[in-house]
């Protein structure tokens, strides 16, 4: 599983290094796509392909599942790691999630989100002001 928070800076080759703790559990082939909250999603191939099966299982006839489909689907894009442990993200990736120079890695169990660091610090920022409110709620879902 993928847990924590990392720093990291995109080079002049437009990759990052992904952190040292999660390559054993990326393995060599992994899928960047189009996240939420203007952040990247970064799967193994494993739970992409899970992911995959489940969006190409909804219903077509839906305008919001076709929507959804298409952010995740259409942007993603197949990258290896490198020696050195980093990526190239392409630049339609960096342009939707606003990265220029240093980047927020993050592990959320079965994926790693990429975010810029200003965003990161916006996001963050909301979040834990909201912490009660959003508890309060996950509680009726038994979480």
């Amino acid at each position: 599983m993928f847990i924590g928070e990392y720093q990291a800076t995109l080079d002049d080759k437009g990759r990052i290094s992904v952190p040292a703790k999660f390559r054993p559990l990326l393995k060599k082939k992994i899928v960047v796509t189009r996240g939420l909250d203007n952040s990247l999603f970064l799967y193994p191939m494993d739970e992409w392909k899970k992911l995959g099966e489940k969006l190409a299982s909804l219903p077509i006839a839906t305008a919001q599942t076709r929507a959804f489909s298409r952010h995740m689907l259409a942007g993603a894009m197949d990258c290896e790691i490198d020696k050195q442990g980093r990526i190239i993200l392409p630049g339609y990736l960096k342009a939707f999630a606003k990265i220029t120079k240093k980047v927020i890695i993050a592990g959320l169990y079965n994926r790693i989100e990429i975010w810029s660091d200003e965003l990161w610090s916006v996001y963050k920022a909301q979040t834990e002001a909201a912490s009660n409110d959003i508890a309060e709620q996950l509680g009726s879902l038994g979480v």
